[in-house]
């Protein structure tokens, strides 16, 4: 298949994936069941690569730090710039996106190819809304605080390198995190209108690739690193569309 006919059969499965929802009680269960799986669990990665990206962040601007005229503010003010518009939002999702977007793809996949899927269909069970939309509907709506969480275990993770390393104080720091902020606020609600794609993205192209696979256990392999890739692909793509439309 080439590029055009994924998507508009990646269109046709969101069509049936909203199309005719299950029970409520049955919703319900899927849907908790699938924060906890997919959104609860992604926290302590998140958590340690967080600090240590923000540690990074503030030591290369503090060594890059050469000219007099700049304020030494200015290390926690880029860190926070950095880690808001940036890292936290889309590096985070490209990890996720590895992480998120091969297990799903490779459970579904496996329904596929063990018949599971076929016997959901038989039992009259909508197995594209059953197994898809609670996935991305969790994803979606809770992304963004798994997000939140990143933003500021950024920013403690500069000031822990920082202050460590004595190449600015505490006080430099918060001064700088602080700095401009009544302009630079409405940067979080870019960030998390990001996130909220990034995030329905990530579960809904691993959930195509899964569900189309074909064939045995090799097939799933593949259909996991093309998930892998095609939403890392899509997250860069809608990173520059949405900065576009709303940043500049």
């Amino acid at each position: 298949m080439n590029l055009f006919e994924h998507i508009g059969r990646f269109f046709l499965m969101l069509k049936s994936v909203f199309a005719r929802p299950e029970k409520g009680k049955v919703f319900r269960k899927m849907f908790f069941f699938e924060v906890d799986a997919i959104v609860i669990s992604s926290i302590p990665l998140v958590a340690f690569l967080s600090v240590f990206m923000g540690g990074v962040i503030s030591l290369q601007t503090a060594a890059n730090m050469g000219s007099p005229l700049l304020p030494e503010y200015t290390i926690g003010y880029i860190t926070r710039s950095s880690t808001i518009l940036e890292f936290s939002p889309t590096i985070i999702s490209l990890i996720i996106a590895g992480k998120v977007g091969s297990n799903i793809a490779s459970e579904i996949g496996t329904m596929r190819v063990t018949e599971q899927i076929d016997a959901l269909e038989i039992m009259g069970v909508n197995s594209i809304g059953y197994l898809m939309l609670p996935k991305i509907l969790a994803t979606t709506f809770f992304f963004p605080f798994v997000v939140i969480i990143s933003m500021v275990l950024c920013l403690v993770g500069g000031w822990v390198a920082g202050v460590q390393s004595g190449l600015y104080s505490t006080h430099t720091y918060m001064v700088g995190i602080r700095a401009f902020w009544h302009t630079d606020a409405w940067y979080v609600y870019y960030a998390l209108v990001k996130t909220v794609v990034f995030g329905f993205l990530i579960t809904s192209i691993a959930c195509y690739f899964g569900y189309y696979t074909r064939g045995g256990s090799l097939e799933v392999g593949k259909s996991s690193t093309r998930a892998v890739v095609a939403a890392s692909v899509a997250i860069l793509l809608a990173n520059y569309i949405l900065t576009q439309l709303i940043l500049v």
